[in-house]
């Protein structure tokens, strides 16, 4: 069992959606990271309304600096939550994403960027296929504060 099984996407519904990422992808003329995607539906089992998948570059907790792609599919939202420590900054490379941060919602852009300090709510959904790179302080276990309790920690985002 590997770290996210709990929050992971599996199975056939799994291989569905990296289908979809792949192709939308290489529609974008975009080439990813070879690392293995991480489909999450954050432990609630519904994936294409509530979730993300992410493409982790690095994560150097030793070196103070994180950078991931986070893809969403049209409608998919990366549920409330903030971080008590990282600092994190969005751009988004392609699609629109509409961003809700503490109580303001905005529309973001391919081309905008956008600075989350720490505490800070946030959330994001796609309107329409969207990428984001998320540029932050290292990702660690513990840090995440999810409004959903039913979420936990999961120690991603």
């Amino acid at each position: 069992m590997g770290r996210y099984d709990d929050i992971e996407v599996q199975g056939a519904e799994r291989e569905r959606a990296l289908a979809e990422i792949r192709d939308q992808i290489a529609a974008w003329g975009l080439a990813m990271p070879a690392v293995e995607p991480l489909p999450l539906n954050f432990g609630l089992g519904r994936f294409r309304e509530i979730g993300e998948t992410e493409f982790w570059v690095a994560n150097e907790t030793e070196h103070g600096y994180c950078g991931k792609f986070l893809f969403l599919f049209d409608g998919q939202t990366c549920p409330l939550h903030h971080h008590r420590v990282k600092h994190e900054t969005f751009f988004v490379v392609r699609g629109t994403v509409r961003m809700q941060v503490g109580g303001d919602e905005r529309l973001m852009q391919a081309g905008d960027t956008l600075a989350m300090p720490p505490g800070t709510a946030h959330a994001f959904t796609g309107e329409g296929a969207a990428l984001i790179l998320e540029v932050s302080m290292p990702s660690v276990p513990g840090d995440s504060f999810f409004r959903d309790e039913r979420i936990g920690d999961g120690g991603v985002t």
